[in-house]
């Protein structure tokens, strides 16, 4: 059992430090997306409501431990503002004097949020004694701990997994749904229970194929990996992406799905182009017959329409990874088809974050069609897998 805020008692007054994921993609200073901000909130208000003293931090990007202003958060600040409905506060560092000075200057209520955490080579530092000494700075500046940023939990950095040994700790409401929904999806499925698959490469989906191959009725796989599992049919896949290293397993999983009953959906056509750009020349073709100079870029619309019969009587559906290159219009029609039967579907469903998250948003569905759209594309992953996340256990009850 996670440990709520409610555990924190009043908090009026209080230094609260919440850890959110603003890991927003921006082009130049333009937020291109701001699902994880707006994720954000639910926690925040009720922070706000309580008369906390809110300090937000976060990372964006991958900046080597130093300053880069490509990766400034102040971008991020100005549209948090407009969605609480109030001036946020911006520090211009994370520990040092301007993120003293403006947390001082907090009053009941309000809300500032420090500069990129990884600004800071400690934040995460290979070494334990490194990121436990950035933490205890971070700890300073804070009463109480909230960790809200689902999308970094499954690692160990110190704003995810020191903070919480250092001040009173609590899971978010967004790390509370998160950890909910995916667990429904892993222990208590309402059958028949779908699990749909796409992304590039089989090596990134190991753990979840290994674990759902013995828990889901059927698995739908599209997206670049599909071309894996055709080629380890014995297909021509042409120049399409191709997991070489996985063909063993991909077999395996094959002969695996079919001994335990478990229906195994490959596509029966793809769109393929000559090349990987926006404007190459698409064509439809059968899947056991791709041109041997030209390469998969989504799946055909039979394919979308088989996968959309498959799903329309589910009970319970994870969707993660698209099934093709969304991003240009000519191969977004398979992720679109998916989309879109998730969002007529009557039964749970679940979209697991990353680029299928993603996906949803870029192409214009209602996240309220969906049961539950996750934030963290890797966390929601090993979560599925049943792996141990260090920013979940590390908020779990002593008397678990």
């Amino acid at each position: 059992m996670l440990k709520t805020l409610e555990s924190l008692g009043d908090l009026r007054g209080k230094r609260v430090i919440v850890r959110a994921d603003l890991n927003v993609p921006l082009d130049g200073e333009t937020i291109t997306d701001d699902g994880r901000i707006r994720a954000a909130l639910p926690t925040l208000t009720r922070l706000v409501d309580a008369g906390a003293r809110v300090v937000v931090v976060s990372h964006l990007g991958r900046p080597k431990g130093a300053p880069e202003d490509r990766y400034s958060l102040r971008p991020v600040v100005a549209r948090l503002g407009e969605l609480l409905g109030q001036e946020v506060a911006f520090a211009n560092d994370t520990v040092g004097e301007s993120a003293r000075e403006v947390v001082s200057a907090l009053e009941d209520g309000r809300v500032a949020v420090l500069e990129n955490l990884r600004f800071n080579a400690g934040e995460t530092a290979k070494d334990e004694s490194e990121r436990t000494a950035f933490a205890r700075e971070l700890a300073e500046l804070g009463d109480a701990f909230v960790s809200d940023g689902f999308g970094v939990v499954h690692r160990k950095q110190a704003s995810v997994y020191e903070l919480a040994q250092l001040l009173p700790a609590a899971a978010g409401e967004l790390v509370g749904r998160e950890v909910e929904a995916l667990r429904k999806v892993t222990d208590t499925p309402e059958r028949p229970f779908v699990v749909i698959l796409g992304g590039s490469k089989v090596s990134d989906k190991l753990g979840v194929i290994d674990t759902l191959l013995t828990k889901a009725d059927r698995i739908l796989i599209g997206g670049g990996m599909a071309f894996t599992f055709l080629k380890a049919k014995g297909w021509e896949i042409g120049t399409s992406l191709l997991d070489g290293d996985q063909l063993e397993t991909v077999r395996g999983y094959i002969a695996q799905a079919e001994s335990a009953g478990v229906e195994l959906v490959l596509p029966v056509d793809a769109v393929v182009a000559p090349a990987f750009a926006a404007d190459s020349p698409a064509t439809t073709v059968a899947a056991d017959a791709m041109p041997v100079d030209q390469m998969g870029l989504d799946i055909g619309p039979e394919s979308a329409k088989l996968f959309a019969e498959k799903i329309a009587d589910a009970a319970t559906v994870f969707w993660n990874g698209p099934m093709g290159v969304f991003e240009f219009e000519a191969f977004a029609g398979g992720t679109r088809a998916v989309a879109e039967a998730l969002a007529e579907a009557p039964g749970y469903t679940v979209v697991g974050g990353g680029d299928s998250a993603a996906a949803v948003r870029t192409l214009g569905f209602e996240e309220s069609k969906f049961s539950h759209i996750s934030t963290g594309g890797g966390a929601s992953l090993e979560l599925i897998e049943g792996k141990a996340l260090p920013g979940i256990t590390i908020l779990e009850e002593d008397d678990k």
